[in-house]
């Protein structure tokens, strides 16, 4: 059953109109100033319809109007006018008001004027919550399009590091196993799924910005000179720039691909950070990495045995690399063997 609040501070008003909505069967109420109105709908919950004379002490009509629109914008407004305020009442109407009603107001007109606007109202909500479930579910198709040009942007991104690798005998697999070894090790330190989750795909990803690095420079048997070192250097942004797509979802993919080859002290690049400012996921892919470009054959030498790897690291403990990271890593590999370790 329909509610409707008639609000008029007169109350002979009030009563006719309450008496012959009742009779069609609405449920009425009546209050005979604004603020008793919005105090009704607040304590009871919003009306079908509000019945307003434009013109009482106080706040006026016109300011509930526009109360209700901001409050309950799926009550409808009806507005009781004098005969000299007609201009008036089309204002209303421009301001979200369904009609008016002229005094002395006629049984009949406020039965079909009622009536209409409270058929008018549920048209209106109806065909709001039709928009808004189509518009939820075409968001919803835009999301699963989005994630699945994600998953097929990831998928060529991940062969192109394998077509990258493939390319370098003394590489192949490198990005797989410091994904491994990066996952082992946040798990050591008691890191969440979903860390556990960007540490493996930034490991895998750390060197996808190398597809623009000359393979004279990457494969070069010698020291780099300070150009190639340069061009060498920029993997880390060209890869975060290559990665962009997944800065909303995966920014610690971003964090690691960047600031991989950071130093504690300072000392490393793109952007010199030290210490914290390096985040926790780029600090234990710059052991996990140092640790296996230590143990794999390189173009500029052979590989090195895993107590000079771990050796190193804890040199560099302070230095190049965070202690906690060092310090879990070799937890996660305690008593393997170099071929273990590259499975």
């Amino acid at each position: 059953m329909p509610r409707i609040l008639v609000v008029d501070d007169d109350p002979m008003v009030r009563d006719v109109l309450t008496r012959v909505l009742k009779v069609q069967g609405y449920a009425v109420e009546q209050v005979g100033g604004v603020d008793e109105a919005l105090d009704l709908c607040y304590r009871d919950g919003e009306v079908d319809l509000v019945i307003s004379d434009i013109h009482m002490p106080g706040r006026d009509g016109v300011a509930l109007l526009a109360e209700l629109r901001m409050r309950y914008p799926d009550t409808a407004v009806l507005m009781l006018t004098g005969d000299d305020d007609v201009g008036l009442a089309v204002e209303c109407l421009k301001k979200g008001a369904m009609d008016y009603l002229a005094k002395p107001v006629q049984i009949q007109e406020v039965r079909a004027r009622v009536e209409k606007a409270i058929e008018e109202q549920q048209q209106r909500i109806e065909l709001r919550q039709l928009r808004d479930g189509y518009q939820a579910e075409l968001e919803g198709r835009v999301l699963q399009l989005s994630q699945r040009n994600k998953e097929m942007f990831l998928a060529q991104v991940q062969m192109a590091v394998r077509m990258l690798e493939a390319k370098d005998v003394y590489t192949r697999g490198h990005s797989a196993r410091v994904a491994e070894y990066a996952v082992l090790t946040g798990r050591q330190l008691g890191l969440g799924r979903a860390v556990l989750d960007d540490l493996r795909l930034g490991g895998d990803l750390h060197d996808i910005g190398k597809i623009g690095t000359r393979d004279a420079v990457l494969n070069k048997p010698g020291r780099l000179t300070d150009e190639e070192f340069t061009e060498m250097k920029r993997h880390v942004t060209d890869g975060e720039e290559m990665l962009g797509v997944l800065r909303a979802d995966h920014p610690e993919v971003l964090h690691i691909v960047r600031w991989h080859h950071e130093r504690i002290d300072g000392s490393g690049f793109p952007d010199g950070l030290i210490g914290a400012q390096i985040p926790l996921s780029a600090r234990i892919v710059g052991v996990v990495d140092a640790f296996d470009a230590m143990t794999s054959t390189r173009a500029y030498r052979v590989e090195q045995s895993l107590e000079y790897a771990f050796g190193e690291l804890e040199r560099g403990k302070g230095r190049q690399f965070d202690a906690d990271v060092v310090d879990a890593f070799v937890l996660a590999f305690p008593n393997r063997s170099a071929a273990t370790l590259r499975h």
